[in-house]
């Protein structure tokens, strides 16, 4: 961090710098996926954790980021908080609470895709359940609308899961009676979006030769 501060000073004197610094501590973005498509258990440092989360306030950053934190067990949740990491990645754990409420034919058809195109991101001695399990997120964006059109049921099944975990998390992660420190420390910025970049056709969209590779 003196090396990159000293070199980011030189370069950009008005910089603001690094905010925060992301650690390998044990886990890995989406968890650690075995053959047979479960997940891993893992074993976190915490006293890393924790430790660099201290050291990096010394450079003026907000301290430290876990990833893959999603398929912990929930009691490694509480202890994040007590480690004062700053930020901890959770959204694969909603991704595979949504896949386990999709239906069978659909789940058949995003394998299909992800197969016919996808395929160069298999490792080598993958099995399927791996694959699928890794690059599943492609698929979100080609079958938003068939997500969209899942039955009633199904919707308010994944919203019910999802909101538990909502709930347990911010118990863990001790994020309750935290409203008069966000409005004292943040500030809402309004973003005005501008129509164009959601209705392309009809909107019109502008000149994008320059971004060809």
């Amino acid at each position: 961090m003196e090396g990159f501060n000293k070199e980011l000073e030189a370069r950009l004197p008005a910089a603001p710098g690094l905010s925060k610094i992301s650690i390998q501590t044990g886990t890995s973005h989406g968890g650690v996926v075995l053959p047979d498509g479960s997940i891993a258990e893992v074993s976190l440092d915490f006293d890393t954790l924790q430790h660099l989360s201290a050291v990096s306030k010394e450079y003026g950053m907000g301290g430290a980021v876990q990833h893959g934190a999603s398929t912990l067990p929930e009691e490694a949740f509480t202890r994040f908080a007590e480690a004062n990491a700053l930020e901890v990645h959770l959204a694969t754990g909603f991704q595979n609470m949504f896949y386990d409420e999709l239906p069978s034919d659909l789940l058949e058809e995003i394998f299909a895709y992800l197969r016919d195109n996808h395929s160069n991101e298999r490792k080598e001695g993958q099995t399927d359940d791996q694959f699928y399990y890794k690059t599943r997120k492609r698929a979100i964006g080609p079958f938003k609308e068939a997500f969209w059109d899942l039955p009633e049921s199904t919707i308010r099944t994944i919203e019910k899961k999802w909101e538990a975990q909502f709930k347990l998390l911010f118990e863990r992660l001790n994020t309750g009676g935290t409203r008069e420190m966000v409005q004292r420390f943040t500030k809402i910025v309004p973003i005005q979006p501008e129509i164009e970049a959601y209705l392309a056709e009809s909107g019109g969209v502008g000149d994008v030769s320059d971004l060809d590779d």
